[in-house]
């Protein structure tokens, strides 16, 4: 396993690359100053890199065939309720436990001061995410357009929009946004390429993708309708969180404790499919001792990548939001937004491995270098747009409605291919390495400028992050699909 590993490291450095770049430019050109520990940021860059290669290699002895041959069996055994009720454990498992969202929802509840209760909005995310991960599996089975079910769901979502208050609608984006990480990603694209294999008259592309979109659309839908349900209906609650932290004590600990804690996120998505393999099919896994070894190389290389995250990550991604602040140069945080924006999308491992699986899936018709480059180019766009909103002081509202009226406007025009595929593209850029860097960044300019309600004005750079790739990909196909067509006219 050590030249697949090697290749793996190479490729994950080069990822992060653009991200010392970034900071580099930032820091010799414009501020013209080093960071405090440059050796300390440089490890965990370097620990972020062989987190990221541990990961994509795990995937692909692990999580990948598991999820697809579970799909393989269930598609075989021909029973749709086992199968439905399958789709949602998983959802269900996969977001309740997820780090992103528990760390959203406790800024909620904490700057809402309690209105908005935290372990509330994880429960109706999760089961937002159950519910649509059986109805994504009836899809697939029955064979749905998938067009039809996002211009539909998306033309609810701006619906609710209109009529949600102010201080739920960048909540409720990024809620749809924090859904899907670096682990619950692959499992469900796995599961819906392998649905898509199994049954005749499916297509991999077309069909097997889609879940991880649905996944984030729903949600947007529930939190607005929790969120008028509490500014409107409801009297405002107090509550008292209890929270452990291990400050200033022993490395080891705190490692202890971390690990712990990615033990404890990844274990209900595993009980599941443990559950469903063994109690449910009582069938064993293929090759058990390779997929826990794989497993274990998940693990390991998401512990590796979270302890990277800390020490290299959020310290560049802090340090970078104070000194951008205090200059207040407008052109230098949109610039910042811009660049950061591309940068941390060109690394993110969830991304790197759906563009893989797509371009594998499209046979030729994608490559998976020009999937991440069009997307990164996306988010940037998107983040730069939502710092520009924050800066601004406009309403988040019309920024969102029309972001995806333009999404519902291009899915009636894109090439059917690429509908499935630019939806969960849009889904996976808001990922581990993205969102830390990009709420910190949304909250701290909330803070720092007078006027602004973090509550309304912090949250929704995730949203943005998430429109604007499925507005890229779609353009870059339609425009593809007709340069295609004007060739074959001319020949």
């Amino acid at each position: 396993m050590l030249h697949p590993f090697l290749q793996q490291l190479i490729h994950a450095l080069k990822n992060l690359l653009p991200i010392v770049l970034v900071v580099l430019l930032f820091q010799l050109v414009i501020f013209q100053t080093l960071p405090a520990e440059p050796l300390s940021l440089l490890i965990g860059l370097l620990i972020v890199a062989v987190g990221i290669a541990l990961f994509l290699l795990g995937l692909e002895l692990s999580i990948f065939p598991v999820g697809k041959n579970l799909a393989n069996q269930f598609a075989r055994k021909g029973s749709l309720p086992l199968l439905m009720c399958f789709g949602f454990a998983i959802g269900f498992a996969a977001v309740i436990a997820e780090p992103a969202l528990i760390a959203v929802a406790e800024q909620a509840e904490r700057i809402s001061q309690g209105r908005i209760q935290g372990v509330t909005l994880r429960l109706i995310v999760a089961s937002s995410v159950g519910f649509v991960m059986a109805v994504g599996v009836l899809r697939i089975i029955l064979g749905w357009p998938i067009h039809w079910l996002m211009i539909g769901g998306y033309v609810l979502v701006i619906l609710v929009t209109f009529f949600a208050p102010a201080e739920i609608v960048g909540l409720a984006y990024d809620s749809g946004g924090v859904t899907t990480n670096i682990v619950t990603v692959p499992l469900i694209a796995a599961l819906g390429l392998g649905l898509a294999n199994s049954i005749k008259g499916r297509s991999s592309l077309t069909d097997g993708f889609g879940l991880v979109a649905l996944a984030v659309m729903v949600p947007m839908i529930s939190v607005q309708l929790y969120g008028i349900w509490v500014y409107r209906f409801a009297e405002t609650a107090s509550t008292l969180s209890l929270t452990l932290q291990v400050e200033n004590g022993h490395w080891l600990l705190t490692a202890l404790v971390d690990l712990a804690t990615l033990v404890k996120d990844i274990l209900p998505m595993m009980l599941v499919v443990l559950v469903f393999q063994y109690f449910i099919l009582r069938r064993p896994l293929a090759n058990p001792l390779k997929i826990t070894i794989g497993f274990m190389m998940v693990l390991c290389g998401l512990y590796a990548f979270v302890l990277g995250l800390k020490l290299g990550l959020f310290p560049i991604g802090q340090m970078m939001a104070e000194q951008l602040i205090a200059r207040g140069a407008v052109q230098l945080i949109l610039l910042f937004a811009f660049l950061i924006g591309f940068a941390t999308t060109m690394a993110e491992p969830a991304l790197i491995a759906i563009a893989q699986q797509a371009e594998e899936a499209a046979q030729g018709k994608l490559r998976a270098a020009v999937i991440r480059l069009i997307v990164a180019l996306g988010v940037a766009l998107g983040i730069t747009l939502g710092v520009y909103r924050i800066l601004s002081g406009d309403s988040i509202h019309y920024y969102i409605m029309a972001g995806y009226c333009i999404v519902v406007i291009l899915t009636a025009f894109a090439p059917r291919y690429i509908v499935a595929l630019a939806f969960d593209l849009g889904g996976v850029t808001t990922s581990e390495v993205t969102v830390p860097l990009v709420t910190a960044l949304g909250i701290g300019l909330a803070s720092a400028i007078d006027g602004r309600n973090v509550l309304i004005d912090g949250f929704g750079l995730i949203a943005f992050a998430s429109i604007f790739p499925i507005i890229t990909v779609m353009l870059y196909a339609i425009i593809v699909e007709h340069i295609r067509l004007s060739r074959s006219a001319d020949v």
